[in-house]
Order: C-alpha cells, then structure tokens, then sequence
C-alpha cells in the first residue's frame, strides 16, 4: 500500500482527512496526487503535507493505483465520464467516498465492464481521526484491493465491511448522520443545564466530557449499551427520574423515525443522481 500511487479527485476536509491519516501511516507525499478546481485549496494541500497537486483530474490520475473519488455526489457523473477513457486500460480501482451513488451506477458512468469499485460511507469524525466507516466491494475488486481500500479509510478510524449494498442506506442513516444527532442531543442537554443557572461556558464543557466519557466506556466495555445504563441507573435515584421522562417522551420512537426518514432520504437521492443507463 505504501508503494501505491494514489489520486484524490476533490481536495476537501475529508480528502485532507484521509491524507494527513495516509502520511501518519508513513505513507509517501510524493505517491499522492490531489486534483481539485480550487487553487487556494491545491495550495493549502500543498503546503501542509508535500503532496502533488493540480487543478486537471487527467493529470492526477496518469499511472493512479487508486482513484478517490472525494467530490460530491451531483458532481461525480460528470467528474468520472470525464476520466474512464484515459484509466480504463490500467483498471486502477476507483474508491469513491460521494454519498448515496450506487456501484452500478458507477460502473455504467465509467463504460461498463470489470470496473474495480469500493464504495465507502465515512463519517464527520474522520475529520479527527475517530470516523466510522463500512465499505462495500463489487464482485470486480480483488483481496489486495479491498484491503488496500481498507487501509485507506483505515487511517482515519474504525472500518467494516458489508456484504449487501442495500445496507448502506441504513449505515448512511445511522453513522453517516448521526455525529450530527449527538450534537443535536449535546446542545439540548448544554442549554438546559444553562437554563437551570450554570454558566455556559460549564455547561458545555461537562455535556462535552460527558458525551465524550460514555462513548469511551461504551467502546471499553464487553457489556451493551442497555447494560451501561442500567448499571448507572439506580432504583429511585434521580437518573432513573431522567431517564423515565426521556421514556414518556418516546425518545427511542422518535429516533427510530429519525433513522427511517434519513434512510428513506438516501434511497430518493441515489435514485435522483443515479443513472444505470447513461
């Protein structure tokens, strides 16, 4: 993997993310590549990590091992349309990161045939290397593809494999989304602590360590979640007070609905910028 070259098509945060992860892994700047329109961000890429940088994709992807596809998803159609001529005799594998666009999909953009794919659902978090992501293969990518796929997203957090695409609008709704429902729940506990008289600059600290201490132990222990909280929940205590108020509220229902309706979001998306047949 460290010998491979590699082009990032869209020098964003999580292009960045996955660079900075890539070169903490040891692996060679001068094996990376970052195409992108923006010249400030080429630059800023540049600077920071001595990475190779362009603003023309064809020049980023000559001789490319693998091929990031890190634009976003009303992009990709065109950004890969615009590139299958000049890779398709080197079947470089294409790693895309564009939420909701299928590997059927793709493949049609890039011409049919045995097109090596790995489509990946990364979360926020990569962004300080604590992501969260699951990766789906077609039947055209081999082991030391996938893996090096793996080793990618590797660098910047947890990663698994599904074996079923389909499910990749449930990991989308779940992980994809959810920092953002955490931060929800955050700032919810955050001003209601402040509207109870603490300081908010109290506040949000003690929501934040607090946050960031339950996932912790979550994450060291052998035991679920429903057990943690049973654990700290004492008959008649005040958590237990807190948490039958949360119950009466149907927080569990509405959470259920929030991950169906993100779900549900997807499956629209990848059916509005989808397009098998083009």
């Amino acid at each position: 993997m460290s010998e491979q070259t590699l082009a990032f098509i869209g020098g964003g945060n999580m292009a960045a993310s996955l660079i900075g992860g890539l070169l903490a892994g040891n692996h060679d700047a001068q094996n990376i590549w970052v195409a992108d329109p923006d010249r400030s961000k080429l630059d800023a890429l540049h600077r920071r990590f001595g990475v190779n940088t362009t603003p023309d994709n064809l020049q980023a992807v000559q001789g490319a091992a693998i091929i990031v596809l890190a634009v976003k998803p009303q992009q990709l159609r065109s950004v890969v349309t615009g590139l299958k001529n000049v890779v398709s005799p080197s079947h470089p594998l294409w790693l895309t990161i564009a939420a909701g666009i299928r590997t059927s999909d793709l493949e049609a953009w890039l011409g049919g045939g045995t097109v090596p794919i790995v489509r990946a659902m990364p979360n926020t978090p990569a962004l300080v290397q604590a992501g969260a992501t699951a990766l789906f293969a077609n039947p055209h990518t081999n082991s030391d593809q996938r893996q090096a796929a793996e080793s990618v997203l590797r660098a910047v957090g947890l990663t698994l494999w599904l074996n079923d695409e389909s499910l990749m609008e449930v990991v989308t709704a779940l992980s994809g989304s959810g920092p953002a429902y955490f931060f929800l729940v955050m700032e919810a506990m955050e001003k209601a602590a402040i509207d109870l008289g603490l300081e908010s600059n109290t506040a949000r600290l003690l929501t934040l360590e607090t946050a960031f201490g339950a996932a912790k132990m979550a994450l060291e222990s052998e035991e679920g979640c429903a057990s943690l909280r049973q654990r700290v929940t004492s008959p008649g205590g005040t958590t237990e007070r807190a948490i039958v108020t949360l119950e009466e509220a149907n927080i569990r229902e509405a959470f259920a609905r929030a991950l169906q309706a993100a779900r549900d979001r997807t499956r629209e998306l990848a059916q509005e910028l989808g397009n098998k047949h083009a």
